[in-house]
């Protein structure tokens, strides 16, 4: 690439990367605060994002962990879609997105991918691949709930980045460190709970989070998802507290929304 790699913090899940002549977004969700969404489980956004949809650069690639929960993928955030140029994500999430006939149905190219499944996607003179990593949205059993969630793997001239997508720390995520020598790994945390579901767990802890960081070796870790919506209930003081850690000293790397930042 001719120019540093950037990143730009958004909000809870949404990043903005710059790779070369490549822009990708990760799970938009740009509706402002305060926002409630009903349902089997209600979610209640408390912050807002640091960008609007409106001020976006042009999105040549989109990675959509998932598509059924708001702080994932919004009212705002499928306007977002709909212009994209590429946007990947789970096969069950493509196949819902391309038979949506309301205002949201993407217009971009949407492709679903299975795990460690890999697509080359090209922008300018920038080309990137992108592997489909395992993720799983709860306790073993609750998939049914949640749904099928992926992460992300992107490889590009420069570096090796891994976006966890919503999941809990689980065996079969040991194999992605063990695949692929990680530049940065955007972790989401934030030890997510809901009333209806007692102690479970449906994302990471910090305490998971800085487990995960040992297994996947990367040099630098990025917290995501662990604030401005009500179920994200641990308080983020926890993520300092779990990276202070000896053997994680230096890897914790927290940005500062709406400021592109090198990588």
């Amino acid at each position: 690439m001719t120019s540093p790699a950037t990143v730009t913090y958004v909000g809870t899940a949404t990043i903005l990367l710059r790779l070369g002549d490549l822009t990708v977004l990760t799970d938009p969700a740009f509706d402002p605060a305060p926002a409630d969404y009903p349902g089997a489980r209600p979610l209640r956004r408390t912050a807002g994002p640091a960008l609007t949809a409106d001020q976006l650069p042009p999105i040549d690639l989109v990675l959509l962990s998932h598509d059924q929960h708001f702080d994932n993928l919004d009212l705002a955030g499928r306007d977002v879609l709909a212009r994209a140029a590429t946007v990947l994500t789970t096969p069950e999430a493509a196949e819902r997105l391309l038979g949506d006939d309301g205002d949201g149905r993407p217009a971009a190219r949407i492709e679903g991918l299975a795990p460690w499944e890999s697509r080359s996607v090209t922008a300018g003179a920038t080309t990137v691949t992108v592997t489909a990593t395992p993720a799983r949205h709860g306790p073993e059993g609750t998939e049914h709930v949640t749904g099928p969630v992926t992460g992300f793997v992107v490889q590009y001239d420069g570096g090796t980045l891994y976006v966890s997508g919503d999941t809990v720390r689980h065996d079969a995520l040991a194999d992605i460190g063990a695949r692929f020598t990680l530049d940065t790994a955007f972790l989401h945390l934030g030890d997510a709970h809901f009333p209806t579901t007692g102690d479970r767990a449906f994302s990471m802890s910090a305490r998971e989070g800085a487990a995960l960081a040992r297994t996947l070796g990367a040099r630098t870790v990025v917290p995501l998802h662990f604030d401005s919506w009500a179920h994200l209930a641990e308080d983020p003081a926890r993520i300092d507290e779990a990276f202070a850690a000896p053997d994680l000293a230096g890897r914790l790397r927290r940005l500062r929304p709406g400021v592109a930042e090198t990588l």
